[in-house]
């Protein structure tokens, strides 16, 4: 028996304990792992910034941001409304005498989860994946980042540690690592969905041995995306300096190694759009070389950006300092030179400025874009936004005004995930909505009350329910 199987042998052991664990039972594990992974922030940030090369700063808002998830979404147990509770007593319809009917979103199964790159906890063992789907009762196995093998490691050992505390059964999580296994993973018959945050290629190559299994699953792919953003010429002339400081930081933050970096600006080819792009020039002059986070990345960033600068009407407007790593930089076009081949994802510190000279010209290169994860409009007041939004609108997940898309808040109304090529799925990966990716409707007719979950049984309390299409808070 290889590793692979004998953990997802152990992760569908544990499907049953996990509900019969119940909601309560679930939100004390995800509390407990939260607890575990603050009691070890100190290692988790040295042994990541080692691994990352990602500062001790952005490491630590990820430490809290990971356990803060944790929590949301084991308040999301408590408050219920995830199940989509649903009672229709039997009783005349139009279409003649009908039968009592109840539903409920019960959980799929065993969930491989792979870490990603740029988020050796948030979206890695102890990630949001991994939170969404023990919320929703299903064993999750965790496929290690190359990257970070010893951070993988060390937050696993958090988990471990939640599942041990809350008494959730073995087998709740388990951990593999290297390529081979991962492609053993996504084709067990034992998985029952697999969520993927990382390139483009590689979630197709995963997608491609999930759609060769007998039996189809989900596969939740994040994958690629170019997040444009569009400065108006009252805004560009309004808020020059601003604007262009904040984009800058917004591609350069994290080494421009976030899927929501604005990687493709749209300005006006104006005397205040010439400023704004000299401003970002001189601000990104001074942004230092980095490293990657690993050598495929490195290639990927040196690659793409070389094909960019190679392209007719693209020059290059600055870059940073010097050093070891990789040097940022702003390039620029005019729209009457961008073609399709500019709409690829420079994963990095690397930003495209395209300039335009009237709104027609603009809507017809934003109507080439691929779907991305954001699309972003910086404007005045005086400006008429509905052209525009009806063209970036179809093209994103997340609309944004007057502000950038890094930085993804897990609430109640967060939408990460857009059209094809950033993800493949109409659901979320981040907020509490994230949990329907590892739920299937289940409906049960003319059941005896022992026969149901709790939750439907007429005299339960303290969820949303629907009863007779009238929706009841609690």
């Amino acid at each position: 028996m290889s590793t692979v199987e004998a953990v997802t042998r152990a992760a569908a052991g544990a499907v049953e304990g996990l509900a019969a664990m119940g909601r309560a039972g679930r939100a004390r594990l995800l509390r407990a792992a939260a607890d575990e992974i603050e009691a070890r922030r100190e290692a988790l940030i040295e042994t990541a910034a080692r691994e990352t090369h990602l500062g001790e700063t952005r490491l630590n808002g990820e430490v809290t941001r990971t356990a803060y998830q944790l929590r949301v979404f084991a308040d999301v147990l408590d408050e219920g409304s995830y199940l989509e509770a649903t009672i229709d007593h039997a009783g005349n319809t139009p279409m003649g005498p009908g039968p009592d009917l109840r539903r409920l979103l019960l959980p799929l199964g065993p969930v491989a989860v792979f870490g990603a790159s740029n988020f050796p906890l948030a979206f890695s063992v102890p990630g949001g994946d991994t939170a969404s789907a023990l919320a929703a009762g299903c064993p999750v196995v965790l496929k290690a980042h190359e990257s970070h093998p010893d951070t993988s490691a060390l937050a696993f050992e958090a988990l471990q540690a939640a599942v041990a505390t809350a008494g959730a059964p073995e087998g709740t999580v388990g951990l593999i690592s290297g390529r081979e296994a991962g492609a053993e993973l996504v084709t067990d018959p034992r998985i029952t969905a697999v969520g993927f945050t990382g390139s483009l290629s590689g979630g197709q190559a995963l997608r491609a041995l999930i759609e060769a299994r007998p039996e189809p699953i989900p596969f939740y792919g994040e994958l690629a995306s170019l997040n444009p953003l569009v400065v108006t010429p009252a805004a560009a002339a309004a808020r020059t300096e601003s604007i262009a400081d904040g984009l800058v930081g917004a591609v350069t933050g994290s080494l421009g190694q976030l899927c929501t970096k604005p990687g493709l600006a749209f300005v006006p080819a104006d005397a205040a759009g010439d400023a704004l792009v000299a401003r970002m020039a001189t601000a990104l002059a001074d942004v230092p070389a980095g490293l990657l986070l690993n050598d495929r990345v490195a290639e990927g960033f040196d690659a793409i950006g070389a094909d960019l600068r190679s392209q007719p009407g693209v020059s290059v407007k600055a870059t940073g300092t010097t050093g070891e790593g990789a040097t940022p930089a702003l390039l620029t076009v005019d729209a009457t030179n961008f073609t399709a081949h500019l709409a690829e994802e420079c994963f990095g510190p690397l930003a495209l400025v395209v300039r335009y000279t009237s709104e027609a010209e603009l809507l017809d290169v934003l109507a080439t874009l691929p779907g991305s994860l954001t699309g972003t409009v910086h404007s005045e007041s005086t400006d008429d936004l509905a052209p525009l939004l009806a063209v970036l609108q179809p093209r994103a997940g997340r609309l944004l005004f007057d502000a950038y898309p890094t930085g993804v808040l897990v609430s109640w109304a967060q939408t990460h995930g857009g059209p094809w090529p950033s993800t493949n799925t109409v659901h979320t990966s981040v907020g509490p909505t994230a949990i329907r990716r590892f739920l299937r409707p289940v409906t049960w007719q003319n059941a005896p009350e022992r026969a149901l979950p709790e939750e439907l049984r007429d005299d339960f309390k303290g969820i949303p329910r629907r009863v007779d299409g009238v929706l009841h808070v609690g």
